[in-house]
């Protein structure tokens, strides 16, 4: 019987081994492969195809500048496919710590109307700016007034999560603020025109075209130093995980916790949204999919595959998205 369960504790060791191998080489491995692909792809495909010794030529080798192979990718294709994976990582990282933080895996960041508030902001500059004679509104006017949006809601959830105990309460006061945002957006659109409506309806509809190499090193920043925060807090998060006061026992600070998820949400999408426009779907469903396909909660797990997984999907739309109807391009959301 002692040699029996002995076989079974190391049987159960080695699956355990295995499963912890998978999960923190393997499957890294897999997606960060998957990325680059997607990454190739997206270069590769559009209304003029292009060979991958070509793209290899102009990123590695000897080209011309005014090569128009070379004018393609380096001008248009690069920018966006790389805009499409930082800005799909984004959005999953923002959707996950935010789950973490409400133990919901509904929780995205429209639920702290950090969307709606970038959508607000957006609609004001776009039809007030119509109204006193600017047909023409530059797309990094749009960005900033998207990412003003975003803070401005950060700072009205940041000084209820300063103030309120109850977790729930914060989740409500968001949902108060993205209802509010939705409701004067929409009382704006009512009495839009034609084409400042038309301005509007574009960009909510969310789309990768157009990233210059500023607009995309900014959000690949932006993605890159908050991942690194995300992963310098595992410990705290998966502790949050088991509930507010387990986490207060193992000496969390709750409420900084809470406020430095919060900024880090904020930052992530609203950077994102000011670029890009809305993209709904991608914070919801990749950190569930990452939580169902790894089994595990572990954040120091779940971070990495998350971000990856997010890169992964989010470039694959944006390819479908430009692909499907060529020369035509639906629109990411």
């Amino acid at each position: 019987m002692i040699l029996e369960s002995r076989e079974n504790d190391g049987l159960r060791g080695c699956v355990s081994m295995n499963h912890k191998y998978r999960l923190t080489v393997i499957f890294p491995i897999l997606l960060l492969t998957a990325v680059l692909v997607m990454l190739i792809a997206n270069i590769a495909m559009g209304p003029i195809n292009i060979s991958v010794p070509k793209i290899w030529d102009s990123i590695f080798g000897i080209h011309r500048q005014d090569d128009i192979y070379t004018n393609i990718i380096w001008k248009i294709r690069m920018p966006r496919a790389l805009a499409a994976a930082f800005g799909g990582a984004a959005l999953s990282l923002s959707g996950l710590l935010l789950q973490v933080l409400f133990r919901n895996p509904l929780a995205d960041p429209f639920i702290l109307g950090i969307t709606p508030g970038s959508s607000l902001v957006v609609g004001i500059v776009v039809f007030l700016g119509a109204s006193i004679g600017l047909n023409v509104i530059h797309p990094f006017l749009l960005a900033l007034a998207a990412f003003i949006g975003a803070m401005i809601v950060m700072i009205i959830v940041l000084a209820t999560a300063r103030k309120i105990k109850n977790i729930v309460t914060l989740l409500i006061v968001g949902m108060m603020v993205g209802y509010l945002c939705n409701a004067l957006t929409n009382l704006m659109i009512s009495f839009a025109q034609k084409e400042q409506l038309h301005l509007f309806t574009i960009w909510g509809l969310g789309s990768f075209s157009g990233f210059s190499w500023p607009e995309t090193l900014i959000l690949a920043s932006v993605t890159i130093i908050l991942t690194g925060g995300a992963m310098a807090i595992c410990k705290p998060l998966n502790a949050l995980i088991l509930g507010e006061d387990y986490a207060r026992s193992m000496g969390v600070p709750i409420k900084k916790l809470r406020i430095f998820i919060v900024i880090i949400s904020c930052f992530l999408s609203g950077t994102m949204t000011a670029f890009a426009g809305p993209v709904a779907f991608i914070g919801l469903a990749v950190p569930y999919i990452s939580r169902l396909s790894c089994k595990t909660s572990d954040n120091r797990v779940l971070i990495p595959l998350t971000v990856l997984l997010g890169a992964f999907l989010t470039s694959l739309c944006d390819l479908v998205a430009r692909m499907a109807l060529r020369p035509a391009e639906i629109p990411i959301s």
